[in-house]
């Protein structure tokens, strides 16, 4: 079974009914896209989730719109040897056929700059993501409790 299988397999195990919803659309399951609740006067947040591709044809991530920000765009953050931390701006995310790819904290995310509004815990968030093969999905973000990585000042 591969790493990311995995990991998805794991967090489902420990999500919980509360925590568990997903979008599907083909072969692509979007599963428990979240952002966790950023403090009340920040500018930026993080939205993560599993994206499993079920088909036998790979697909990508390549966009992402949502009300909810000025800008969304995909990051994926990375931390060297010397434990010097980077975010780098990605045009797209590879989910390859029979896997998943996961948004998490510490590595792929979507970043959301230019908040338009406060968030509280609970809320859903609309958004669309935008693949190369399954082109527009309509998804909903749940505002998670605070945690995670920081990514108020961004």
């Amino acid at each position: 079974m591969k790493t990311s299988l995995v990991i998805l397999t794991l967090f489902m195990a420990f999500a919980g009914p509360v925590f568990a919803h997903e979008t599907a659309v083909g072969d692509l399951q979007i599963i428990h896209a979240n952002i966790p609740k950023p403090g009340a006067t920040a500018r930026s947040a993080a939205g993560y989730m599993v994206i499993a591709n079920d088909g036998t044809e790979a697909d990508a991530l390549i966009a992402i719109e949502t009300p909810a920000a000025q800008k969304a765009m995909l990051h994926e953050s990375a931390t060297d040897a010397q434990g010097v931390a980077t975010m780098t701006h990605i045009d797209r995310l590879p989910i390859p056929a029979g896997d998943a790819a996961v948004l998490e904290p510490g590595g792929f995310h979507i970043m959301l700059m230019g908040l338009t509004g406060a968030f509280t815990e609970g809320q859903m968030v609309p958004a669309t993501l935008v693949f190369e093969k399954a082109g527009r999905v309509q998804i909903e973000f749940m505002i998670d409790p605070p945690g995670g990585a920081d990514h108020s000042n961004h």
